[in-house]
């Protein structure tokens, strides 16, 4: 008796602990608990999720619902201003977006924000903010990574550069060819010809990781990578430069190649490498958030999009670092899932776990 009285004891505090948070998260107007309950109010009859903008209302006029369903089953009717038995607002600028990316991709002009804005119901400002929030970036610049994929496209099929530039939507030749730099990490010309007349030098090492391929421009490495099949490495470079001069790095190169196992073996430890970082806007915040993440500790995808600026942009984020050419020179292997699982990682889960593994002994030592 006495034992299932204290059970009911304990469960009952854990309601009115779990209630007070509840209720701290309507307080905030926590859009981050949205999905986890609602709460409904005894002198309305209605039922709000919790970052509800309406007039807060009495503590002692509000019961909490797991669910949609067990709020209506008690007979409260949804908000109309949150509108809690619809998708989240998050998920409705989502989907708001992800059309807005639609017809910037199918469109053979970009769009103007004010006909992109209008689509979604928006102003201008309003649009400008939640696209930038979701996708990371602005839908100027969305629209130019998309053109410059689309030149990378037509500079293969077309017969001249200035064909592919105005055939990717670019309305001004001086326009890319600022950008083409980085868009395309060489001379739209070399681009054109398969990287005909760059040169890029590479070598192959043996680390406790396994083969470690480096490469690089004469700005810097462009390539660390890592996996079992040292060939296997070398043909995914050459796939990448079909006619660029890749040519086996002579013996100064083999210093290079000796610093990144150097980092590879304890990645705790500062190597100033050069690099030829390459990679959009969005990408380059991603990767200089990562090189802050200390040695030794991690961060999740969604601390990262907080970190950038773009709360939302957590899937932005995580397909930048899939997208990381440069293995441990840009901690990729430090970001984490939210829950704590390793996720992701482009040369191996195992491999991540050691060298998270090795950054903590590090740091423990």
């Amino acid at each position: 008796m006495i034992g299932e009285r204290m059970k009911t004891i304990t469960a009952a505090a854990g309601t009115v602990a779990a209630d007070a948070n509840r209720w701290r998260a309507v307080l905030r107007r926590d859009a981050g608990a949205d999905g986890t309950f609602v709460y409904a109010v005894r002198t309305t009859g209605i039922f709000c999720r919790p970052s509800c903008p309406s007039r807060r209302p009495r503590r002692e006029n509000v019961t909490f619902h797991d669910t949609v369903a067990a709020a209506a089953r008690e007979g409260f009717r949804p908000c109309k201003r949150c509108r809690p038995t619809e998708a989240g607002l998050d998920a409705r600028h989502a989907a708001l977006v992800e059309a807005a990316c639609r017809t910037i991709e199918a469109a053979d002009a970009p769009p103007t924000l004010e006909r992109l804005a209008r689509a979604a119901g928006m102003s201008r400002f309003h649009f400008h903010r939640v696209f930038r929030a979701i996708a990371g970036v602005t839908p100027r610049a969305y629209a130019a990574a998309r053109r410059g994929r689309n030149v990378r496209d037509q500079l293969v099929r077309t017969s001249t550069v200035t064909e592919a530039i105005y055939g990717a939507g670019f309305n001004s030749s001086g326009r890319f060819y600022a950008a083409a730099d980085e868009l395309l990490g060489m001379s739209p010309t070399s681009f054109r010809s398969g990287g005909a007349g760059e040169q890029i030098r590479w070598a192959v090492g043996a680390s406790s990781l396994g083969a470690v391929l480096v490469a690089a421009t004469q700005r810097g490495i462009c390539a660390i990578a890592l996996g079992d099949d040292p060939a296997a490495l070398r043909r995914d470079l050459k796939m990448r430069f079909p006619r660029a001069a890749v040519i086996e790095g002579d013996a100064s190169f083999q210093d290079l190649i000796a610093r990144v196992i150097a980092l590879v073996e304890s990645p705790a430890r500062t190597v100033d490498l050069p690099l030829d970082v390459r990679g959009t806007a969005f990408q380059q915040r991603v990767w200089d958030a990562l090189r802050q993440i200390p040695a030794g500790t991690t961060a999740s995808y969604t601390e990262i999009a907080r970190r950038i600026g773009s709360p939302r942009a957590v899937r932005g984020v995580a397909s930048a670092c899939a997208s990381n050419p440069l293995a441990v020179a840009i901690p990729c292997h430090r970001v984490i899932r939210s829950d704590g699982a390793l996720a992701g990682y482009r040369w191996g889960l195992e491999r991540k776990r050691t060298l998270l593994a090795r950054e903590a002994r590090s740091a423990a030592g």
